[in-house]
């Protein structure tokens, strides 16, 4: 058995701390399109899925409009009120939407929004 010596130990233990800190950091990181398609139940969703479909999130839409958007992993209905509705700021919204799934289908390969049960 190896015995570290008392420097030896202080280095093991920052290294694990910042090892722990990093993943916490990368896990605190994502953005709010990335967490909701993780915690979904899709099944084409998936961690390197839902990192690239954040990233189209990133080039397409705002942070409102992402924050906005992630509620309808959990909830589609919210989509469906969205796409319904008659109120210019949500066509506008929806026209933005789409485009973000266009550009995830594109960059990701990924199945658009839609098909992960996101929209109408």
């Amino acid at each position: 058995m190896t015995h570290l010596t008392l420097p030896a130990r202080r280095l093991a233990l920052h290294c694990s701390i910042l090892v722990i800190v990093s993943l916490m950091a990368s896990a605190a990181l994502a953005g709010p399109i990335e967490r909701a398609c993780n915690k979904s139940d899709r099944k084409a969703a998936n961690r390197s899925v839902c990192n690239c479909i954040q990233q189209a999130a990133d080039s397409t839409l705002s942070n409102r409009d992402q924050r906005r958007a992630a509620g309808f992993f959990k909830n589609p209905e919210k989509a469906h009120r969205v796409w319904m509705s008659k109120s210019k700021g949500d066509d506008a919204f929806w026209d933005r939407y789409k485009a973000f799934g266009a550009q995830a289908e594109t960059l990701c390969g990924a199945p658009a929004p839609e098909d992960l049960g996101t929209s109408p």
